[in-house]
């Protein structure tokens, strides 16, 4: 079916990326199609708000990115979780989610509208922050959740347990729980493995791990998995969401992760398939 809406999601304070939405935008309109604009900011902290604002409505057909992989993690947590396939355009510094190029927008948005490019679906996390047995904080991301240290030389013991069994103390430096969509971010950095991104996984890694028996664990989508940070001190950690949004954790705060009932929905980027059909 044509699509008769779309949203366009644009890079934070960089100018050329909001020219493109712009001409972009206009190239809807003449198309007859219904168009909603929004400039993404995809830092901030949460204090004590886990609902990000947003314009685009959670009807819209299609969404459209302009950035960079940070934007498209920002649009992810916002209407990717409403079902709206994302397209990613790369007009930022990382592209490992935004793999369409720039000169190759239009023939690919043409595509789009007429309903003639694949999507895949992605699993998300959903996070939940209990606080003397009170929910504080419920999150959604599509790449990972990180707890971490603040103090430099200072070592977290976090006792993780999955579906309530007791599965080990990691004493490290953090902990990151990752989708096998975020399974090439900071994942891959410390040390885990690189998992194809519709696989129904997720991934436990420590960072910097105290005791070498600590490695990474892949464990099924259907698990729910229990943190409590075990060290006694009024300092907080930072539980950081898809590298952007932070919120701080303290002692005997229970962080609850588990399979999102939405999944993101994406067109998958870099595909010689897709660039072949645009070509012609």
């Amino acid at each position: 079916m044509p699509s008769e809406s779309v949203g366009i999601i644009y890079k934070h304070h960089h100018e050329p990326a909001r020219i493109e939405a712009e001409k972009l935008k206009d190239w809807f309109k003449q198309k007859g199609i219904k168009v909603f604009s929004e400039e993404m900011k995809t830092k901030g902290s949460l204090d004590g708000c886990c609902e990000e604002s947003m314009v685009i409505p959670k009807t819209v057909d299609w969404v459209v990115v302009l950035g960079g992989d940070g934007t498209l993690l920002g649009a992810a947590r916002r209407v990717g979780r409403f079902g709206s396939p994302i397209l990613g355009v790369n007009l930022g510094g990382l592209g490992f989610l935004t793999g369409i190029p720039l000169e190759r927008l239009y023939p690919v948005i043409e595509m789009m509208i007429n309903g003639r490019l694949e999507v895949e679906s992605r699993v998300m996390l959903e996070t939940k922050v209990l606080r003397k047995g009170k929910v504080i904080c419920r999150f959604e991301v599509l790449n990972d959740v990180v707890i971490n240290k603040v103090t430099l030389a200072r070592i977290i013991d976090l006792d993780v347990a999955i579906n309530e069994e007791f599965l080990t103390t990691f004493r490290a430096d953090g902990l990151i729980i990752s989708t096998p969509t975020g399974s090439t971010a900071y994942n891959l950095s410390a040390g885990g493995p690189i998992l194809y991104p519709t696989m129904e996984t997720f991934i436990l890694t420590p960072i910097c791990p105290f005791t070498l028996t600590n490695r990474p664990i892949i464990i099924p989508d259907t698990s729910v998995i229990q943190i409590k940070m075990k060290n006694e001190s009024e300092e907080a950690v930072v539980l950081t969401f898809d590298g952007q949004v932070g919120f701080d954790l303290y002692y005997d705060d229970e962080v609850i992760i588990r399979k999102s009932e939405k999944k993101n929905k994406t067109i998958p980027t870099s595909r010689s398939q897709l660039f072949q059909h645009t070509e012609n």
